[in-house]
């Protein structure tokens, strides 16, 4: 896609010129960093087979000198851990192909655990896998933490710092429900079933959320707290002391949730779903202004220019929904809005003159296109981004079951 409509953008001459210059010259970059990523992986393979016929050498020459198995072993182990971050289904089977690992689940396990040089969104992605066998891993790598004698706040503390939590809900179910059997299983009697501790477990690390995000302005207090998680035990309701020391614990320490270094501002844009100039019609004062917009991980950022580092602004996607609508100013609009919530502010964030971050003031987003057929594509591209939160869905079924159980 272009960067410029191809309608008249009001530009000159020469500005246009530069804004393709710049767009081959970021053309030029994506294909050379593509190149640097194949001949990196040429040189890593051309390095392990350089190592293998010179240590065939040393032992060939040097009959009596043997190379230190240890020392071999840590490098077979440092590039498993690398193939492992970049896909982690390889990283193990080559770990296990050079019998670092044993194809045994408990050891696979505690590896994943110890957790030494690996990236915990890889860990979280591979312990989240259907597959059977990832399954009997994710059972063994939550059996690894010792919940006993702790509060449920405690226990996700550990929990949560161990991997970083996907984004799937799928695979999200499948974990804590994994760790809401094992703390039930360390903790007999604190609740009396296990989808009490599961729909707790997402009420309490949706309350982290709340809490401590600079973004939510309507902080929840503790007898919303309580009033969200009445009838989850069984129809019964849980001890109000046992709810008011869970509720203080995260408002006096928010969950720390482990980083990775690849999840920074460059990476996420670096292959957006689509990326473009498009027209935004302002919240409060209503303006139409060009913006380089990328749309990417659920989420639609707008730049003013495309050489920006950092956005103006970040349209979180969750529960948004997106439709073609008219304007008498404008041409081949489309909005983003929050369905059957009228009046109700979407929940982003901007910089303001100052460059400080301040809460968005729309209740909408309309925003406009060059052409029908990118106003389409923009349409198609943001409905598949689109996802509702899945905590709340997965709670509401869990709730759900608890009822019909009653």
């Amino acid at each position: 896609m272009d960067l410029c409509p191809a309608e008249s953008t009001g530009l000159t001459g020469a500005e246009e010129a530069e804004i393709e210059t710049i767009r081959k010259h970021r053309q030029e970059l994506l294909d050379d960093i593509k190149k640097l990523k194949e001949e990196i992986a040429e040189v890593i393979a051309e390095i392990e087979r350089f190592q293998r016929e010179e240590e065939k050498q040393v032992a060939d020459s040097n009959p009596g000198e043997q190379i230190s198995k240890q020392s071999e072993r840590d490098k077979i182990l440092s590039l498993g851990r690398k193939k492992f971050n970049m896909d982690p289904e390889k990283g193990i089977q080559y770990l296990i192909e050079h019998q670092v690992l044993s194809s045994d689940l408990q050891e696979i396990a505690r590896f994943l655990h110890k957790g030494e040089g690996l990236n915990k969104t890889a860990i979280g992605d591979y312990l989240g896998g259907r597959d059977p066998t990832n399954i009997q891993i994710l059972q063994a790598f939550v059996a690894c933490h010792q919940f006993a004698n702790l509060n449920l706040v405690q226990a996700l503390r550990q929990f949560l710092w161990s991997f970083r939590l996907p984004g799937e809900a799928q695979k999200i179910d499948r974990m804590m429900e994994a760790f809401a059997n094992w703390y039930c299983k360390c903790n007999p009697g604190v609740f009396q079933s296990t989808d009490t501790c599961y729909v707790l477990s997402f009420s309490i690390i949706m309350l982290n959320t709340s809490l401590h995000n600079p973004n939510v302005k309507d902080k929840p207090h503790f007898e919303r707290f309580v009033s969200i998680n009445r009838g989850i035990d069984n129809g019964g309701d849980l001890p109000e002391e046992l709810l008011k020391n869970l509720f203080e614990s995260i408002k006096n320490e928010p969950f720390s949730i482990p980083e990775d270094d690849g999840n920074d501002l460059t990476h996420t844009f670096f292959n957006p779903n689509r990326e473009g100039w498009l027209v935004k019609l302002g919240g409060r004062v209503k303006t139409w202004k060009r913006r380089w917009f990328i749309l990417t991980d659920n989420c639609l950022y707008y730049f003013e220019y495309t050489t920006d580092k950092e956005p103006r602004g970040i349209i979180p996607l969750e529960n948004l929904s997106v439709r073609k609508v008219d304007d008498p100013k404008k041409p081949n609009c489309f909005e983003l809005f929050i369905p059957n919530c009228k009046g109700q502010k979407i929940k982003a964030c901007k910089t303001d003159g100052d460059r400080k971050v301040v809460e968005g003031k729309h209740q909408s987003y309309k925003i406009s296109a060059a052409t029908p057929a990118e106003r389409d594509e923009w349409i198609e591209a943001i409905r598949t981004n689109i996802s509702q939160d899945p905590f709340y869905d997965l709670v509401s079924a869990r709730k759900k079951k608890i009822a019909s159980k009653n």
